[in-house]
């Protein structure tokens, strides 16, 4: 059997979202947080799992999990949905909507990958709009991308992966103020910015916020969150999965709010380093750290890149090597380790530059 033949063209066309899985002794290509919980605390997280019954199916609507979530947001439980990863949401968004009366999704470029591959798998129009040379939105394309093509959906990342930076918050406001249709603003790194949408939530009906417990240091059990107005959880809620969040993920969620201020120490404390870690990477010749609001920097290498690259495997340090020929062709990404995870980087680097 010829299985291309009932597949959708679409799909045929596409190569597979590959995560790169290099033996690295020193992992900073992922934006993962590297600080984990105390022995302590991650004892009691087990201890609390063993009372899961395995054999029963989870919460199909997380119900304490939301509960505690919209008291730490502030707002109502028909407010939320929690999802696996943030992925899960958007590929809901794009499920729910309308792609065939739909002008398209409008994504700035270069940005978070996952908008474009779910769109396109949801059989949408996927529209880029390039960002301009301060790695900002170009408000005046958009617009007018906006007044032509009249989309559904438009996907802003706050601050921008992989570029680090904070879109200018007035253009985002332009833009929900001058679109029929919806806006959701990623905030995956809010933690690591201190920038969110959240406290004007209502004043527009068409601002929808995702946030993930990924980059505070939970990553493993995948937990997703989308703030919307109701109606469009309401909606939402039909097209998610039964049971999308496993019993596993929401007993470890709820951890979340008891271990925030413990969190928020780490998170400040890379924060510190993140600055450090671009003021090192500024004094090395040939490279150029581009600001980041982010746990991860941006930088362009005026050396052999893909030398780099590799050498610094062979010292089992990994970061993310761009390869595509856009904007980033030059670049690297580097996640903000821990503090010796940061200083084995820049040696490692300053002796490879240098040979």
């Amino acid at each position: 059997m010829d299985i291309t033949r009932i597949i959708k063209e679409v799909i045929r066309k596409q190569q597979a979202y590959s995560i790169e899985e290099q033996p690295c002794r020193i992992k900073l290509d992922a934006n993962e947080n590297p600080y984990t919980l105390t022995p302590s605390q991650q004892n009691r997280i087990f201890e609390h799992l063993k009372t899961i019954s395995l054999n029963r199916y989870p919460d199909p609507g997380a119900t304490d999990l939301k509960e505690q979530f919209a008291q730490y947001f502030g707002i109502d439980e028909d407010m939320l949905m929690l999802g696996n990863g943030s992925d899960e949401l958007i590929q809901l968004l794009l499920t729910a909507f309308d792609s065939s009366s739909s002008g398209g999704v409008v994504i700035p470029v270069p940005t978070f990958a996952m908008y474009k591959i779910s769109a396109v798998n949801t059989g949408h129009t996927v529209i880029e709009v390039p960002l301009n040379d301060q790695f900002d939105l170009d408000l005046e394309n958009i617009l007018d991308t906006m007044s032509q093509n009249k989309p559904h959906l438009i996907f802003l990342s706050y601050p921008n992966n992989p570029t680090g930076n904070l879109f200018d918050s007035g253009k985002i406001e332009k833009i929900l103020m001058q679109t029929d249709g919806l806006v959701v603003v990623d905030e995956a790194y809010v933690d690591f910015s201190g920038k969110t949408f959240l406290p004007d939530f209502n004043r527009w009906d068409n601002l929808v916020i995702l946030r993930t417990l990924s980059k505070v240091g939970f990553a493993a059990i995948r937990l997703g969150i989308l703030i919307g107005k109701p109606s469009l959880v309401h909606e939402l809620n039909k097209v998610r999965l039964p049971y999308n969040l496993n019993a596993l993920s929401q007993a470890v969620g709820l951890f979340f709010h008891e271990y925030a201020d413990e969190l928020q120490k780490k998170i400040d404390r890379i924060i510190l380093s993140r600055q450090h870690l671009f003021n090192e990477l500024t004094d090395l010749e040939g490279i150029y750290p581009y600001h980041s609001d982010s746990n991860f920097i941006l930088f362009s290498c005026a050396h052999d890149k893909n030398r780099v690259y590799s050498e610094l495997l062979k010292r089992g340090i990994g970061i993310k090597n761009f390869t595509s020929p856009d904007s980033l062709r030059d670049c690297f990404r580097v996640t903000v380790g821990s503090d010796e995870e940061n200083r084995e980087f820049l040696e490692a680097l300053r002796k490879i530059l240098h040979q």
